[in-house]
């Protein structure tokens, strides 16, 4: 259109240039009238014309970059962090109130040693062997106990994960910007990280719960072998560790 307008207008440039020359208006006075500046005239026109629809042409594309732009920092409108950290903060919990035998390993080997010795001495009576067996199957019976729990928990989670995962595949795939698209890739990520910290703990638990009755079964084998000693009364030491 734009150039069928200048061809045009040059058509009529070329055609009052060559063969009229200025005369007076009649009727008009000293007022003077120039084909050739006329057509002259008309071609600048259109030359600015297109100047300006150029202007506007590029002021529109800049506009269009601008949206662009602000779409790809369009941020999601949900986030799942806080359900992440409040599933993790309550897997943390059931940690740190397990009874018995902590899980801190500064403190895992005094504790071990006063529940479970190896050997006792002669000068420890057997009501305090009989209390340390019933202490040692209470432990025993804890550690399975919090096991479960914490079974209970990851299983209560992975439901909730289902629903998380699908509102992050949704999001995913209508994504409208690149920061969407990488927020959404960050949160997927982050749920598989969380996943894989509560197999740990489930794991770290189940451990736990095992070696807690394996320790307790030994602790029986030395109580019952102490209390049949002092039952023979045959005077041998045993020195507890």
């Amino acid at each position: 259109m734009k150039r069928k307008l200048l061809a045009a207008v040059a058509a009529i440039a070329l055609t009052l240039g060559p063969v009229q020359n200025a005369h007076a208006i009649f009727g008009l006075g000293d007022i003077v009238y120039d084909p050739a500046n006329h057509a002259e005239n008309i071609l600048t026109a259109a030359r600015t014309l297109q100047q300006i629809n150029n202007q506007v042409q590029q002021l529109a594309n800049e506009a269009q970059m601008l949206a662009h732009q602000a779409q790809n920092l369009t941020r999601l409108p949900n986030s799942v962090a806080p359900n992440l950290q409040a599933s993790l903060a309550r897997l943390d919990n059931l940690i740190i109130i397990a009874r018995g035998i902590a899980y801190q390993v500064s403190i895992i080997d005094s504790e071990y040693r006063r529940l479970f010795p190896e050997q006792y001495a002669a000068a420890v009576s057997t009501p305090q062997i009989i209390a340390d067996a019933r202490e040692s199957w209470s432990l025993a019976r804890e550690g399975f106990k919090h096991s479960l729990e914490v079974q209970a928990e990851v299983v209560g989670q992975v439901r909730a994960d289902t629903v998380t995962l699908d509102g992050l595949i949704a999001e995913s795939q209508g994504a409208v910007g690149n920061l969407q698209v990488a927020q959404a890739g960050n949160q997927l990520t982050a749920l598989a990280a969380k996943q894989t910290m509560q197999l740990q703990t489930l794991l770290a638990a189940s451990a736990r719960a095992d070696a807690l009755e394996r320790a307790r079964s030994l602790a029986a084998h030395e109580q019952a072998r102490a209390r049949f000693a002092r039952f023979m009364g045959d005077g041998d030491a045993y020195t507890r560790r």
